[in-house]
């Protein structure tokens, strides 16, 4: 299932992160499995052929992953597995690379709004990020 799901993320991030490099992105990915096996709450949503096409991870009220396989963005996958997690886990804040345009405007769009930025990323790399909360 995590060989599944790391086809989903690097799908996603290749369309969506468009600011960093294939090596970025091959470097990143290692550390992806235990990141997904780590969360608290893993939910998964699958196809019709019980193959995953998005996921989202949780810990506590904070929003630490969703990611969706490009053939299923913009068909409100993201959107319903956001809602469950505010709805079922009372989720309320995440962060966003403020490089990623497309999920700044997601969250915004479903009720988060920026209270904090930093020029650099949690491992320090020049990656700015945007910390949100749910108003």
């Amino acid at each position: 299932m995590i060989e599944q799901l790391l086809e989903v993320w690097e799908g996603s991030v290749k369309e969506t992160h468009l600011f960093l490099s294939d090596d970025e992105i091959e470097a990143i990915k290692g550390d992806v499995p235990q990141a997904i096996e780590a969360v608290q709450h893993l939910m998964i949503a699958v196809n019709d052929r019980e193959q995953p096409v998005a996921f989202m991870g949780i810990e506590g009220q904070k929003l630490e992953m969703l990611f969706v396989s490009r053939k299923e963005r913009g068909h409100g996958l993201g959107k319903a597995l956001l809602k469950y997690g505010i709805r079922h886990y009372a989720v309320n804040e995440l962060t966003v690379n403020e490089q990623n345009p497309q999920a700044k405007g997601f969250y915004e769009h479903m009720g988060f709004q920026v209270c904090k930025r930093t020029d650099h990323d949690e491992q320090g790399n020049p990656y700015p990020l945007l910390y949100m909360k749910l108003i």
